[in-house]
């Protein structure tokens, strides 16, 4: 699930980044400004996705150790289980 949120946050900021130069290319504005405006929204993009991306990384981090402390207690419930067997 953390997986599906991740990849459309992604999916939205790369959309919104695409209608956003997509709107500018067509601004009444002049050349110089339009590149100023693209090349700054396209840093805002760059920025949001490292950010993204950085969550994301965190979030599997959590998920890691989550598993892994469920293996940890499957194990050991496992060895008094067997320890309970051979008496």
């Amino acid at each position: 699930m953390a997986q599906d949120n991740g990849s459309a946050l992604v999916w939205f900021t790369a959309g919104a980044a695409i209608g956003a130069t997509i709107a500018l290319l067509y601004a009444p504005q002049t050349g110089k400004e339009t590149r100023r405006l693209i090349n700054k929204k396209t840093r805002y993009g760059r920025e949001a996705l490292a950010e993204a991306g950085g969550d994301l990384a965190e979030k599997g981090k959590e998920l890691f150790e989550q598993g892994r402390k469920m293996a940890d207690q499957a194990a050991d419930l496992f060895e008094r289980g067997r320890k309970i067997i051979e008496g």
